[in-house]
């Protein structure tokens, strides 16, 4: 973003209220936080530190210094950038103040293929502005418990795989891949999140061919991403974690359902607790190829605002 002289960009004023645009990285991090409590959304600071350390934006300020309303982008590589923390206090949803931000937002990444993972109350929001919805996401979480039928059991591979811990090592080979899944360089992304993560790496002939990431996030901790080619690999580098983490708060957002990699999801405790929709703008997000399962594709997020 264009360096400003002030963190004071522009200003609007939406009936009886008077609102300030600032940068967002001028805002006090309780402030962000205390709004995104506001709408149920359970980030911890740190969450909130991660997420503005990579992306740029936007917060709308009123008249006594309160933080009602953001929206940020954040860059993943080549010409792809995603949109999230999109937020606006609850008593102002209805007054224009998202598609203020927004509007700014946009502005700032003109050029760019976009993304985004749309609550239901935002839907039509995005939909006015030009994005189209391509997939829904299904937020699945809960108390993590192995499904019994597998306690005790050896940990079932894909024919002529080995499963090891990932080192700083793969970061090279696990970029690549998730390129692959993701069809954007997340080189930078990944590269920050492999330090708070703890993962497992699905090797054939001496190449990762799957793999996962688990960290602190929100109630409890979240799984990924998950990088996959089939049911069977996502289950083999996503199981560890269940085992590793049972009777804890686990998350996984996934495109995936009613497929065995789902109904494992299920089968460990992890419910479904919310939906969203991927949404895209300049270039479509998913591959058909991907869908139909022909190629290897993102199985878990890393979160909601990140894909």
């Amino acid at each position: 973003m264009t360096a400003q002289p002030s963190s004071l960009l522009a200003s609007i004023q939406l009936e009886s209220f008077e609102f300030t645009l600032k940068d967002i990285h001028s805002i006090d991090l309780e402030q962000l936080h205390s709004l995104s409590v506001s709408v149920g959304w359970p980030h911890r600071l740190d969450d909130l530190r991660f997420l503005l350390a990579h992306g740029s934006g936007f917060a709308a300020v009123d008249s006594i210094g309160r933080v009602l309303g953001s929206a940020m982008s954040f860059p993943m590589g080549g010409d792809f950038s995603t949109i999230g923390m999109v937020i606006t206090s609850p008593r102002l949803q209805t007054q224009g103040t998202g598609r203020w931000l927004m509007d700014h937002v946009l502005e700032n990444v003109k050029g760019r293929r976009l993304g985004l993972n749309s609550t239901r109350a935002a839907k039509r929001l995005y939909s006015t502005m030009g994005f189209t919805a391509e997939a829904t996401v299904f937020q699945c979480q809960g108390q993590a418990t192995l499904p019994a039928a597998q306690k005790g059991q050896p940990e079932a591979l894909p024919p002529s795989t080995q499963l090891r811990a990932i080192t700083p090592d793969d970061l090279e080979e696990i970029i690549a891949l998730d390129h692959l899944a993701y069809r954007a360089p997340r080189a930078v992304l990944l590269s920050q999140l492999l330090p708070l993560s703890k993962g497992g790496a699905l090797i054939r002939d001496n190449k990762i061919i799957a793999f996962s990431l688990i960290r602190p996030f929100g109630r409890g901790y979240v799984i990924g991403p998950i990088v996959a080619s089939s049911d069977e690999e996502a289950i083999a580098v996503t199981r560890p974690h269940i085992a590793s983490h049972e009777g804890r708060f686990l998350r996984i957002d996934t495109r995936e359902k009613s497929v065995p990699f789902a109904e494992f999801i299920r089968q460990s405790g992890l419910e479904l607790f919310d939906t969203v929709t991927t949404m895209s703008m300049y270039g479509r997000l998913l591959n058909p190829d991907q869908e139909n399962g022909k190629d290897v594709k993102i199985f878990g997020l890393v979160s909601q605002t990140l894909g």
